[in-house]
């Protein structure tokens, strides 16, 4: 009789916790980045803590706000500033003001006889229809933004409702971070040193994603941004984006934004802005990630560069931006897994 009260008990649970799932899952976003700010500034609000020990409320609540000034209100900025410049750059597109034909026919024009043939005879040489392709692709893009940012104005109210999750959670996982993983843990039906290999591996993953790739990704596209904006490359804001963005493709990333800027240059007559280019991008902005993320990151995650790229891919794909952090947390909680598994195998 026992045995059938523990396994309904133990089915009760199971149905409970899906059904809180459901209940919070238009919210799982914000609870996520709740939880990923607790863990990357738990150090910092740490350290507060130690400083005033008889207000744990006041320590979290000014981790809190350099939370705010740090990263939310800076994203919110850049947000606008970029959709601005796609509107500006779409703008001057279909004024003619940015004559695509113009700089595609530039281009053609310098190309060597035999690459002109080559363009030719695989269909490439017709320059009205690759300016429309490229008018059409950046619309494509424009509208796609402009949907999105129209879509939060329509659903403002959702969009604060989930900062103000975000903020809110943030604030006791800060305060009571620490006893709730103890709670947790304690009540997790796994060998001691499973729950605490699984823990530790968690908070690591999640605090190198962070530092190793957000941090570089940021400090890539802005120094690539600077650089554009001061060789007089349109839509500089948009290029240091990109380059952020597709720096999380190791060894080729920030190059498939910079390196067809740096040819067009060249190849229609700019040759200093090219080869500044070229400098700036091999042993600058290249030059980020291999100086910064092994001081940010060091050998936290452990985990082959082909993992991280896969996991991280999969994870935007399958979960949108929340798979950035999802995908490489996956990753290293089935490599953890199994590690612990072979241990536990061979002790037996």
């Amino acid at each position: 009789m026992q045995g059938i009260e523990h396994r309904t008990y133990l089915a009760f649970v199971v149905i409970i916790t899906i059904a809180f799932g459901w209940v919070v899952s238009p919210y799982l976003g914000p609870i996520l980045w709740a939880v990923v700010a607790a863990i990357v500034f738990e150090p910092l609000n740490r350290r507060l803590s130690n400083f005033m020990p008889r207000w744990p409320n006041l320590s979290a609540f000014v981790t809190l706000l350099i939370i705010i000034l740090l990263i939310i209100i800076p994203a919110i900025l850049i947000g606008m500033s970029l959709l601005d410049e796609l509107i500006g750059l779409y703008g001057r597109i279909q004024s003619k003001e940015l004559d695509v034909a113009k700089m595609i026919a530039d281009v053609q024009n310098s190309l060597p006889r035999g690459v002109s043939r080559t363009l030719q005879r695989i269909g490439l040489s017709d320059i009205e229809q690759a300016s429309r392709r490229f008018s059409d692709g950046i619309a494509n893009v424009i509208r796609t933004v402009a949907t999105g940012a129209v879509n939060i104005g329509q659903s403002a109210l959702g969009f604060v409702v989930g900062i103000g999750i975000m903020l809110y959670v943030s604030f006791f996982l800060l305060r009571d971070g620490q006893d709730l993983a103890d709670q947790i843990l304690r009540k997790l039906p796994l060998v001691d040193d499973h729950k605490t290999a699984l823990a530790e591996k968690f908070t690591t993953v999640i605090r190198a994603t962070i530092k190793g790739s957000i941090v570089v990704a940021i400090m890539q596209g802005l120094i690539g941004g600077l650089i554009f904006w001061a060789l007089g490359v349109h839509a500089p804001l948009l290029g240091g984006v990109l380059m952020g963005f597709f720096s999380l493709l190791p060894a080729i990333g920030t190059g498939l934004v910079w390196v067809p800027v740096a040819l067009y240059l060249l190849i229609t007559g700019s040759i200093w802005q090219g080869l500044v280019l070229v400098f700036c991008g091999f042993f600058v902005i290249g030059m980020v990630d291999n100086l910064l993320r092994p001081i940010l990151v060091g050998k936290d995650t452990r985990m082959p560069d082909y993992i991280v790229l896969i996991s991280t891919l999969g994870g935007i794909s399958i979960l949108g931006f929340n798979g950035f952090i999802l995908g490489p947390v996956v990753a290293a909680l089935f490599m953890a897994a199994w590690e612990n598994f072979g241990a536990f195998r061979n002790r037996e």
